[in-house]
């Protein structure tokens, strides 16, 4: 997942909480393993090495799948699983190394999901287009994490990975406390909120960023010119039931730039911005 992972768990039987979070590292392991877009024995390794060649998937890629194609509708075509192939192009590692234009010119072609072919459960991706589903990933295992936990334990706990979490229950303190981290500040909490139950999730360039002659490019791409979001926040959090829904609502308010609160007020979610 790219980032520390956690289960905390309001337990006094160490022995359940070492089984619980055995349970928790072994679904996140099996989601890392198979929709890992860095390993040659993944679910998206099989189905870019069919190069165009339609491919059957199983049902939970193809429940994905049929998500990604909804977010891409609902968005106007903003989220797009097939804009991981701009990496390419763009490393947001902190640097000034921004990317020729003729560079990032010559990945369009392989980007939009209009170009593949989703007729569920079979898939049919053009030859040098990539799906990556980083932009759900994450959010994705910490929910089927919190259901696989949530069917052994009835006590008190909360799923984190990397800031994006979902908690059943408030604690005996009465709510988990939760910072949103300070861009520019590691761990350094610029807002502390209170929660529950439910999720949070967070989009933003805090660690991922490049920055040249003052002007700083977070690492949301707008698929249609393939060229960071401009005018969007630092950081965008948003409260849902689910964290694949507060992700997701993160995720394209950035996409919007400047209108990041206005979608957000429209969608009548609770959020939290840092400019």
């Amino acid at each position: 997942m790219a980032s520390p992972c956690e289960l905390l768990v309001e337990s006094d039987r160490p022995e359940e909480a070492r089984e619980l979070g055995a349970l928790a590292a072994a679904e996140c392991a099996r989601i890392e393993r198979k929709f890992s877009r860095y390993r040659d024995d993944s679910v998206l390794a099989a189905i870019h090495a069919a190069a165009g060649r339609p491919f059957e998937v199983d049902p939970e890629t193809a429940q994905l799948l049929d998500f990604a194609a909804e977010c891409h509708a609902l968005s106007g075509g903003l989220f797009d699983i097939t804009s991981g192939v701009l990496r390419r192009a763009w490393t947001f590692d902190g640097s000034a190394r921004v990317p020729d234009a003729a560079a990032v010119a010559a990945l369009l072609p392989l980007v939009g999901f209009h170009r593949l072919r989703w007729r569920n459960p079979v898939l049919e991706l053009p030859a040098g287009m990539e799906i990556d589903f980083g932009g759900i990933g994450k959010e994705y295992a910490v929910d089927r994490v919190y259901d696989a936990v949530a069917m052994r334990c009835r006590r008190p706990f909360l799923v984190n990975f990397g800031g994006d979490l979902r908690a059943n229950a408030a604690p005996k303190s009465g709510a988990w406390r939760v910072g949103i981290e300070r861009p520019g500040a590691e761990r350094v909490a610029s807002k502390l909120l209170e929660l529950e139950h439910g999720a949070l999730a967070t989009s933003g360039d805090t660690r991922r960023y490049l920055e040249k002659d003052g002007v700083r490019y977070g690492h949301i791409l707008d698929p249609r010119d393939g060229w960071p979001v401009r005018g969007a926040p630092q950081s965008v959090t948003v409260a849902a039931s689910s964290c694949t829904e507060a992700g997701l609502l993160a995720t394209l308010a950035l996409l919007q730039g400047p209108g990041a609160r206005a979608f957000l007020d429209a969608e009548g979610v609770r959020y939290w911005v840092i400019d």
